[in-house]
């Protein structure tokens, strides 16, 4: 179940353009500060959503890699 939901949003950031890819790169980032802030106040609830985050980032900039390679090719 949890892998079927990695793949669907694996496959959701691939169909993404380069500049949405951008964007929701710095989306991310701007959810992973205002989560770590609220983990400092003790606000956050679920902390397992801090590495979560993470990995979504380093999968963005994974697939920017991957296009940069296959751009830089042709």
């Amino acid at each position: 179940m949890a892998e079927e939901k990695i793949r669907a949003k694996l496959e959701r950031l691939r169909n993404l353009s380069d500049q949405e890819l951008v964007d929701e790169l710095r989306k991310q980032r701007e959810r992973l500060f205002q989560l770590r802030r609220r983990n400092v106040t003790r606000q956050l609830d679920n902390v397992s959503s801090i590495p979560e985050t993470k990995r979504d980032i380093a999968r963005i900039l994974t697939l920017q890699t991957e296009r940069a390679i296959a751009g830089g090719g042709e």
